[in-house]
């Protein structure tokens, strides 16, 4: 498996055929792989929903600036962020720790006691824009997963998020959408797809420091 070279294969895809489904294998790895993501002192979060309902779909369209794509995928994965990252959130982060690791409490517990204070000083704007920084690494995941298993994505902001959580109901999950990525199979007919990529040169955008 040549990672660069799929890398270069993958784009924005602009049409999905509508009429190609991802099997579930497919959709079991994107969902371990965004389980898997590494996220900001292991608090994952971050929930991701997985949408394969052509008339939700269809319904999200116009919640999305009228991209197609949305109605047109196999699947539309919808990354979101939790509301409350408090200290019951906190609390059972660490039991689970304690649960698949057996670590003592006398371990864990200046860790979770330094966590605490630290979040209980945060303001609620700081904690969403941390949580949404997570999601973005998600993202990258996410897009990185897709080139190498070959599934076509098309990453979006371009959404209104309240209207996402009205019609998915994602408030009464405690949730707030902040990023939709559309996955399936690219249209045979989408002219995109043989466009070259357009990308600083190399050594325009990495520095060696030695």
């Amino acid at each position: 498996m040549d990672s660069i070279k799929n890398l270069e294969w993958r784009y924005a895809v602009k049409k999905f055929d509508s009429e190609k489904i991802l099997p579930e294998d497919k959709i079991d790895r994107l969902k371990q792989a965004f389980n898997l993501t590494a996220t900001s002192y292991g608090l994952q979060p971050i929930t991701m929903a997985v949408i394969h309902n052509k008339e939700l779909q269809n319904k999200l369209v116009e919640h999305s600036y009228g991209q197609q794509q949305v109605a047109q995928a196999s699947h539309v994965l919808v990354i979101c962020i939790q509301n409350d990252i408090n200290e019951e959130y906190i609390n059972r982060y660490f039991e689970q720790i304690k649960k698949v690791r057996g670590t003592s409490q006398d371990i864990l517990d200046p860790f979770k006691n330094a966590l605490l204070a630290d979040f209980s000083k945060k303001e609620v704007p700081e904690i969403e824009q941390w949580s949404k920084n997570q999601a973005y690494l998600a993202l990258g995941n996410l897009l990185t997963v897709c080139a190498l298993e070959k599934i076509d994505s098309c990453p979006m902001e371009g959404f209104v998020p309240s209207a996402y959580d009205a019609v998915l109901n994602l408030k009464k999950r405690g949730l707030t959408s902040v990023l939709v990525l559309p996955v399936g199979y690219r249209a045979d007919d989408d002219m995109f797809s043989e466009f070259k990529k357009v990308r600083k040169n190399i050594e325009d955008s990495v520095i060696e420091i030695n």
